[in-house]
């Protein structure tokens, strides 16, 4: 068992003899004083956990603080088991072999050692009984589509994608009792994603995983949900995967607006029962006054009655406002358990296109237009993409899936009519970025193939890289909308906005102090507000780097647009959610080709 602990340790055993974490009271700030996590307290079995939480939320600091990268500042984490951990961003030593990534270099040099003739006892000490880790490694390769990827080879040839699969390979190698993933499809195109949930659902022990994949999500035995609150923060857990979870908060969630209903009602009940006993009072005073000054009675009887009077009538006034501020407190902690997820709701009727309209033209898809392709595709050398392929390429190369549109018939030119919506799959590295980009017009010049593209658009288009960097970061959130409409007066831009969410200091806030669900609003608001409004839209990989909430308000948002789109995704549930009418895709070699709808 290991314990690493702040200031104030759990105290008290494990809660089985088998693999556990165990948070107590667990609180984390940054140096800054910006606080983090705050109280929370949790215990993980062994079963597959998904953790889930807006973006900012805490979740990759949670896994470093269960890693054991990071020291709680208050509380405790108990971790019985050895852990295994992939965090969000690798760094590695691109000079380093594979076998180093995999953990297993010096038990491998140890073996040659040995079988050059050195008997040391160290020697045999570090091969324990991992006689056989290198045909151990290779098939766990295999299994994960990287059967291409040798012992020997150096870290830097590996694509992205690749690097991934191979720091998982030596997670499960090394068979850890405990399992932390962040974000680990992230990087990964359909087939890799695919092994990595089969491997996944076979796995045993205690396995954290923070992701927004709601396929992944879908083999999870529970869901960890982590919020912040006017309370605090509060880490929830809800028994089965992300649909039963979705069930459930949907109960909760209709039961919490009910309970709204009736706190407003019970407010607007004091208020009243406080208005009319204050207009009581008045009456009885007024008559009161009526009475002493007629001279009826002694005036010391009338002193009397008066004081009697005012003070009833300021116990009634305590009595009611105490009453009034209770009903206001239930109505705040009603209204505290709604779940705002600033939903998207716009009316875009300037992004209309007719059934018959023609948006895009791209002629030249038969000629080899990405030379560097095909030969990346037939020899896995792990070389350098072509220019300005920089998302395909930095994600993951070919990651076995071979090209499995040989002998179908390919598109010599794409044609995009009306507002068809488009779905273009394929693996990393085959060029989808690139063919994106070269679509937008933001890539051209020498290098594109023999003959490059002709590229038709017939009006306005719209681009969201993968990245999301389309806004200036310096300007406001207003500002940079109002550079991508100049013609609308402010008053329109704010108006716009709030319907994105973004009201009153939040479209005044700059734009590089925005978090990432705020970020992602104001950049759908800068795309979709445009004048003249896109009429064809291209989305890079969209819900790559999208909590669950902004990939729900992305669909939203996109099922308000009445254009024609054309989207780069590995994210089967997403494209299932915004229509798709067409499926388009994209091999190793650079061949488009139509397909029907991936399951």
């Amino acid at each position: 068992m290991s314990s690493r602990s702040g200031p104030a340790p759990f105290a008290g055993p494990a809660q089985s003899a088998g693999p556990s974490v165990v948070l107590s009271d667990l609180s984390f700030s940054w140096p800054n004083g910006r606080r983090v996590l705050s109280h929370l307290s949790a215990s993980f079995a062994p079963g597959r956990t998904g953790l889930i939480g807006v973006n900012g939320a805490g979740k990759s600091t949670l896994l470093r603080l269960i890693a054991g990268r990071l020291r709680p500042s208050s509380g405790s984490v108990t971790v019985t088991g050895d852990v295994g951990y992939l965090p969000q961003n690798l760094i590695l030593d691109t000079g380093a072999r594979v076998a180093e990534l995999l953990g297993i270099a010096g038990v491998l040099d140890a073996i040659g050692a040995i079988e050059a003739g050195d008997v040391s006892p160290a020697a045999f000490d570090a091969v324990g009984g991992d006689w056989d880790v290198a045909d151990r490694a290779r098939e766990w390769l295999s299994r994960l589509g990287l059967a291409h990827v040798g012992l020997a080879d150096p870290v830097g040839r590996l694509s992205g994608g690749e690097t991934i699969m191979t720091a998982l390979t030596g997670l499960f190698l090394q068979r850890p009792a405990v399992l932390l993933l962040d974000e680990p499809t992230n990087n990964l195109d359909l087939a890799a994603r695919r092994r990595l949930y089969a491997t996944v659902e076979s796995r045993p022990g205690v396995m954290l995983i923070v992701s927004h994949d709601r396929e992944l999500l879908a083999l999870t035995d529970q869901i960890a949900d982590l919020r912040s609150d006017h309370y605090g923060d509060a880490l929830r857990l809800y028994g089965g995967n992300l649909a039963d979870y979705q069930a459930m908060l949907r109960v909760e969630q209709a039961a919490a607006r009910r309970a709204v209903v009736a706190a407003e009602a019970d407010v607007r009940r004091r208020r009243r029962a406080a208005v009319e006993s204050q207009t009581k009072q008045a009456g009885r005073d007024r008559q009161g006054r009526k009475l002493a000054a007629s001279g009826s009675i002694p005036p010391i009887v009338a002193g009397a009655r008066q004081r009697a009077a005012q003070e009833s009538a300021g116990r009634s006034r305590d009595v009611h406002a105490e009453r009034v501020a209770n009903a206001q407190a239930r109505l705040a902690e009603a209204e505290e358990a709604v779940r705002d997820d600033d939903a998207i709701r716009i009316s875009l009727p300037g992004t209309a296109v007719p059934a018959g309209q023609t948006v895009l033209t791209v002629r030249g898809l038969d000629d080899r237009w990405l030379p560097w392709r095909s030969a990346r595709a037939a020899g896995h050398d792990g070389g350098p993409a072509g220019p300005g392929d920089t998302a395909d390429t930095g994600d993951t190369a070919d990651t076995g899936d071979t090209d499995d549109t040989v002998g179908t018939d390919a598109l010599a030119q794409l044609i995009v009519m009306g507002p068809e919506r488009i779905a273009l799959t394929g693996p990393n590295g085959a060029g989808k970025t690139t063919l994106l980009r070269i679509t937008a017009g933001q890539l051209h010049g020498p290098g594109l193939g023999s003959r490059g593209l002709e590229v038709v658009r017939n009006g306005p288009l719209g681009y969201l890289p993968q990245r999301l960097d389309v806004l200036d970061d310096a300007l406001t959130v207003a500002a940079n909308v109002h550079a991508a409409a100049p013609a609308a007066s402010a008053n329109e831009v704010r108006a716009r906005l709030a319907r994105f969410g973004l009201r009153g200091a939040r479209a005044d806030a700059v734009a590089g102090t925005l978090s990432g669900g705020e970020r992602f609003r104001a950049v759908l608001a800068a795309l979709l507000l445009a004048d003249p409004p896109p009429q064809f839209l291209l989305l890079d990989e969209p819900t790559n780097s999208l909590d669950l909430a902004s990939a729900g308000q992305l669909t939203q948002a996109l099922s308000c647009y009445r254009g024609a789109l054309l989207v780069a995704s590995h994210d089967l549930p997403f494209l299932g959610s915004i229509g798709i009418t067409r499926w388009l895709r994209l091999s190793p070699g650079g061949r488009l080709t139509e397909t029907g709808p991936v399951t």
